[in-house]
């Protein structure tokens, strides 16, 4: 298995896997993206697993991608074949398509901040238990770029049509409170318990009779998505025409130098 961030621990029925970077806000990497594709994957074989807890320690869910190392790709790309550029980016949405096909109901525990990526991975479970000091967003435009990982149909679809545009159009961060009344969120609940929260959701999930609950969540998720490979083939694509722009590599200066950005539209 890859190199990455993430622990897995098996208690009954019940598979909680851990993101453990506190010290860099659980921003993601390269490699933790894949390592989590990889638990996602294994878990289809674990037919002894009946629900699924994705959480994270530290005081944020996860900031999102790793900017230095986006940045540290980004720099290289000059020297890669592109056809190998465009396998490279499209390793989030494999992540996304292999968390959505866990058969067995995930629940995402949410605290702090989630943006980006993080938002990403809490879209694509079953359901989202948020601490009521929480903030989600997908901060991708603010830096030049749009949101790939075949994203946009999840948030579509968590939010409504409207509210993801403000969402992912924006970049900004939306409290709790909001996204509990906009759908993101399945319940609130005080800082610190979120993770008890899932695990009491997880035990319920666990309790019911498993065909029948993963038969619903294929069927479910086959409805709402049934277009969205289609509509979404070219997010890579964007997102390789979108980190070679002027604009980009100035959303990335400004984050660095910490000032705000001046972007030009080149």
């Amino acid at each position: 298995m890859a190199a990455g961030h993430f622990r897995v621990e098996h208690d009954g029925a019940v598979a909680t896997l851990t993101l453990d970077r506190g010290a860099k806000r659980n921003a993601l990497t390269g490699a933790t993206l894949d390592q989590l594709r990889q638990l996602a994957e294994g878990l289809r074989d674990a037919t002894d697993i009946r629900a699924v807890i994705i959480r994270a320690e530290g005081s944020d869910f996860s900031v999102g991608a790793d900017l230095g190392d986006m940045g540290s790709r980004a720099a290289s790309a000059t020297s890669t074949p592109l056809v190998q550029q465009r396998r490279t980016a499209e390793l989030g949405a494999r992540l996304m398509r292999a968390l959505k096909e866990i058969p067995q109901p995930t629940i995402c525990a949410v605290q702090g901040i989630a943006t980006g990526g993080g938002a990403c991975i809490a879209a694509a479970c079953d359901f989202r238990i948020g601490a009521e000091t929480a903030r989600v967003g997908y901060g991708e435009v603010k830096i030049g770029i749009n949101l790939m990982w075949h994203a946009l149909p999840l948030a579509i679809q968590t939010v409504g049509l409207a509210r993801a545009k403000r969402m992912v159009m924006t970049g900004d961060l939306f409290d709790a409170e909001t996204l509990l009344g906009w759908g993101f969120f399945d319940e609130l609940v005080p800082a610190g318990s979120e993770t008890a929260a899932a695990r009491r959701l997880a035990d319920q999930l666990a309790g019911l009779p498993p065909i029948a609950v993963q038969m619903i969540k294929r069927s479910a998720n086959a409805i709402a998505g049934a277009l969205d490979a289609a509509v979404m083939h070219a997010d890579a694509d964007q997102w390789l025409l979108a980190t070679r722009s002027a604009d980009f590599g100035e959303g990335l200066a400004a984050f660095f130098e910490r000032r705000p950005p001046r972007f030009t539209g080149n």
